[in-house]
């Protein structure tokens, strides 16, 4: 029965559609009256199925769904977010919540603290990686039904609110327990802000929210202090976000009057942007890396630094988002977000690909003040195309790391190595230790998993694989750029960007 209320639902919604979104194929739109009378027919509707229909319906799955029906009508990015999900979106995008401040992963059915966050509530108590959370509040959390999501629900909440937890530490007979209070963790849009040799700069962005220009700035000025004169600036699979953070970096880049961005709509007034004076990157070479994770605001600074000559973009095809929302709250503290503005680069390209499925346009291409080809719609294209290497194969290394071995391994691995090379140095660890060593170990503890590993060992998956290992440890044991330190060392985009002549 549940399926046919599905159905009639699912026709209903798309006479409704027809009604709201194309009144005039419809026959049914003549004058201001006319839609009037349809606005009304369609609540008329709504009401005669909450009142007479033969089952009951849930009045606000209804309304939602006849909301995100009539919305994807419209294009791919207009997106209706229920109240219960604004809290997650505001702080992926404000930058902060609440919470006991760790890193963790499920591990065997056990909740274990990777790394608990500087400054943050859990490290100033002690907690430390390798801890695992068995109990909150009084519940056990451990368990083979466990999810990330209940995990980080029972964890956040109110700021100076106290959440009490148990946790199991190698070599303590008891659980220890911890009464934490919770705080204002932030939550990094910028990854990373490291040397990747005395010269060269390296940032990554993994979005633009509210924090993400003050995070550049305060990145880029801890790398101009240590003699970086050259930058590589890292937007791959990044998704976008703030069109003013996209703008304001971007103006850390450019010199003065030049046109950044201008948007356009239907209701809205053209606005364009332009550089302004004294942008702390203005004369330091740069690159930019995309793929096809990176849309819309990282498309405004591709775009941007494509168009006005000041940088090599290098890597792949971005998204194509070029489509502006704003966020509009409902009376229930739900929030619609509607595209009202397209986007076009200073060269006069909007960057929107086709909403049909693997659409892309080839043919039309416009030139920059230099002699760049670059694709009017469809997205960025890079002046310097990283080809993937189509006899990789990556589904067994995927394969392990979807079962958390990695994670499962390199954390035991990293607490041994703490343990037996107390002297160990972060520059020692990254330019003298030999992945080999963490590969052996890893094999063995496969064979401890009764898993066969397929991999020659001679294959360059593996060799990728090593690298894994090895960044993953340095991460447990120091911090997140030594991570990044090890990674970017076998990245082949990073290692283009490094030989193009940009950056030379």
């Amino acid at each position: 029965m549940q399926n046919n209320v599905s159905k009639i639902l699912i026709f209903i919604l798309t006479i409704i559609l027809l009604i709201v979104i194309d009144p005039f194929n419809s026959g049914l739109l003549s004058n201001d009256n006319n839609k009037k009378q349809n606005f009304k027919n369609v609540n008329t509707v709504i009401e005669l199925i909450k009142s007479h229909y033969v089952d009951s319906v849930n009045d606000q799955k209804l309304n939602e769904k006849i909301i995100n029906s009539i919305l994807n009508e419209l294009d791919p990015h207009s997106t209706y977010i229920s109240k219960e999900n604004m809290q997650t979106v505001n702080e992926d995008m404000q930058g902060s919540f609440s919470g006991i401040g760790i890193q963790f992963n499920i591990i065997q059915d056990s909740v274990v603290v990777i790394a608990a966050i500087s400054g943050g509530p859990s490290e100033k108590l002690g907690i430390v990686s390798g801890d695992r959370i068995v109990e909150v509040n009084g519940e056990t959390i451990a368990g083979i039904d466990i999810k990330n999501e209940d995990v980080i629900n029972k964890l956040r909440g109110k700021a100076k609110s106290v959440v009490n937890i148990k946790i199991y530490r190698r070599g303590s007979l008891d659980l220890i327990s911890f009464s934490i209070i919770r705080d204002d963790i932030p939550l990094y849009s910028v990854d990373c802000s490291i040397m990747l040799n005395k010269d060269i700069g390296y940032i990554k962005i993994n979005r633009f929210s509210a924090t993400t220009y003050n995070e550049f700035i305060s990145g880029s000025e801890k790398l101009l202090k240590l003699g970086m004169n050259q930058l590589i600036l890292d937007l791959r699979g990044n998704p976008g976000g703030y069109l003013e953070m996209a703008i304001k970096i971007t103006d850390e880049i450019l010199k003065k009057d030049n046109l950044i961005v201008y948007t356009e709509g239907r209701n809205r007034t053209k606005n364009e942007f332009y550089s302004t004076n004294g942008g702390i990157l203005e004369n330091t070479p740069l690159v930019i890396l995309i793929d096809e994770g990176s849309a819309s605001a990282s498309e405004i600074v591709s775009g941007a630094i494509q168009d006005n000559n000041r940088g090599l973009i290098i890597g792949k095809r971005s998204f194509g988002k070029g489509l502006v929302q704003e966020q509009i709250s409902l009376s229930d503290g739900s929030v619609v977000r509607l595209t009202t503005q397209r986007y076009f680069t200073p060269s006069g390209r909007c960057i929107q690909k086709s909403y049909k499925k693997d659409s892309i346009n080839d043919n039309i291409i416009s030139k920059t003040k230099k002699v760049h080809k670059i694709l009017e719609e469809g997205g960025i294209l890079p002046d310097i195309e990283v080809k993937t290497d189509s006899t990789l194969n990556y589904s067994e290394i995927n394969l392990i790391i979807s079962k958390g071995w990695i994670n499962e391994f390199t954390l035991n691995y990293s607490l041994l190595l703490k343990k037996t090379n107390q002297n160990l140095s972060e520059d020692k660890f990254i330019n003298s230790i030999n992945e080999d060593q963490f590969l052996k170990s890893f094999l063995i503890f496969l064979e401890e998993k009764n898993y066969e590993f397929q991999l020659n060992p001679k294959d360059k998956e593996v060799e990728i694989l090593k690298n894994i290992l090895k960044a993953n440890i340095g991460r447990n044991i120091w911090s997140e750029e030594v991570y990044y330190k090890i990674i970017c060392s076998k990245d082949d985009f990073i290692n283009t960007a490094k030989k193009s002549h940009e950056i030379n």
